[in-house]
């Protein structure tokens, strides 16, 4: 690749450093550029909710009523990396990891739910401000020249399948301004008809926002992998077995037929599903397989697990909370990159089959993309 390419891996981002990669990308590839849709100023410095992204969790204690819509996971060890043969590097080696119990929401933020957020606080996404040049610049090669700034207005990244069978993400990647949460694909789509699907083009610092507003916070990977795996520990995907639809039944939302031209559609579904669309696991949570990847609170470093085995040694590691700081060959011009989990509809064994709960992918905090939610977990006692 050329050395602005590994900026950012286009499929997992969206936001600055996305747009990073769509200008600066492997030999000078250019995303599509849609026209733009009407500029709204930015609202000013993050939200101050972003600091609630690295408490830690809270022990178990008995007595409490059970929050709205939430599910219940007890204290307790489980494994967590893979070390199976689909599993990449930084999700090796798998360990023994012992978490805190916690609540987390059942499915992942609705519309409907994000809509009340905005509502009711006036909260302006990333994705709807003109895009940051002085973070940016940061996330590219040194010299790097400003790009025009019609190219830098509000929008973010949406996938557009190509024609013929492509082989680089810049030619499934289109940079369409006004594309954000209310309009998944851009100016003249809507989510009116989409209000219990999971919100996307939401970067971590709006996923924040909204936890903080909810009265949560954003799950550390380490509890996002362990309610995942709940009543399911060391396996390959979230349900029982090694298949990926056990019985012919289809058990996320994710890509069939030929990636990235051609959707099939055999689940029913060609971008985002309705929560509760699939059946749900042990401990009652819905899509933590595909549908869309999801924001959680931790750093990012591709070789973490295998330092903090080799500090830990057999010791199972309690309640991990992330490195301190990032390491991520898709933007190594980048301060900071946050971890998400989960997968999505854009998943598909011959890409990247990362509908696996060991599965990473990370971005920096200023991006989104239409692929990319989040769910929220709570510190409170347990039922």
């Amino acid at each position: 690749m050329a050395k602005a390419a590994i900026i950012i891996a286009i499929v997992t981002a969206a936001g600055a450093g996305a747009l990073a990669a769509v200008f600066f990308g492997a030999n000078q590839t250019q995303a599509h550029i849609d026209p733009p849709d009407a500029e709204r100023p930015s609202s000013g410095a993050p939200s101050d909710a972003v600091a609630l992204a690295e408490e830690t969790p809270a022990s178990d204690a008995p007595g409490a009523p059970t929050p709205d819509d939430m599910a219940w996971i007890p204290s307790g060890e489980f494994t967590m990396g893979w070390n199976g043969t689909d599993g990449r590097p930084d999700e090796r080696p798998a360990h023994r990891v012992r978490v805190s119990g916690f609540w987390i929401d059942a499915t992942e933020v609705t519309n409907a739910q994000f809509k009340a957020f905005v509502e009711a606080t006036g909260y302006v996404t990333l994705a709807e401000k003109p895009v940051d040049w002085e973070l940016l610049k940061t996330q590219v090669p040194p010299g790097t020249p400003k790009p025009p700034k019609e190219a830098l207005a509000p929008g973010s990244l949406v996938f557009t399948p190509p024609s013929y069978h492509a082989s680089h993400h810049t030619e499934w990647w289109t940079w369409v301004r006004g594309a954000n949460w209310r309009a998944p694909e851009g100016p003249g789509s809507s989510i009116d008809d989409r209000m219990d699907h999971p919100v996307v083009h939401v970067a971590w610092d709006d996923a924040n926002a909204y936890a903080a507003w909810a009265g949560k916070r954003l799950p550390t990977e380490a509890e996002w992998e362990r309610a995942a795996r709940f009543g399911n520990d060391q396996g390959r995907f979230i349900w029982s077995g090694t298949e990926l639809e056990p019985g012919g039944e289809h058990r996320a939302n994710v890509w069939q037929g030929s990636f990235p031209e051609t959707n099939s559609k055999a689940d029913g579904f060609a971008r985002t599903a309705p929560v509760r669309s699939y059946p749900p696991t042990p401990s009652g949570l819905y899509d933590m397989a595909g549908n869309v990847w999801e924001w959680t609170s931790d750093r990012y470093r591709e070789d973490h697990y295998r330092t903090r085995v080799a500090e830990a040694g057999d010791a199972p590691i309690e309640n991990p909370t992330g490195p301190p700081d990032t390491l991520d060959y898709r933007n190594p011009y980048a301060a900071d990159s946050r971890v998400q989990k989960g997968g999505s509809f854009l998943c598909h064994a011959s890409y990247c089959s990362s509908y696996r709960p060991s599965a990473r992918m990370a971005t920096t905090p200023d991006s989104a993309l239409c692929h990319l939610g989040f769910r929220c977990v709570k510190d409170a006692p347990g039922p």
